[in-house]
């Protein structure tokens, strides 16, 4: 229980520093944060996938993995999805 009550008391404390850290973005940084962002929503893909294949893993475990695999790649097309509509605002016509 105690290891229960660290972990949120981190996730809580990361979501708010996420959240201070992001509204004081100016705009003109949000491509290259999304890029960021799409590197790791990559590797979290990567870990969510080994998580769900592994015969050792609970299913429990797989299920929020497969949750992680879904919410990490609607990420990662979004992201690609908004970069590629930025950089075609450059193109000359």
């Amino acid at each position: 229980m105690e290891i229960f009550v660290t972990a949120m008391t981190i996730f809580v404390l990361a979501v708010f520093v996420g959240f201070e850290i992001i509204t004081k973005v100016p705009p003109t940084l949000h491509t290259p944060l999304m890029s960021g962002s799409n590197a790791i929503s990559g590797i979290t893909i990567v870990g969510a996938l080994v998580l769900a294949g592994s015969m050792d893993s609970s299913p429990l475990a797989k299920i929020i993995a497969a949750i992680a695999v879904m919410f990490a790649t609607i990420n990662v097309v979004g992201g690609f999805l908004v970069t590629h509509r930025m950089l075609a605002m450059f193109k000359k016509k």
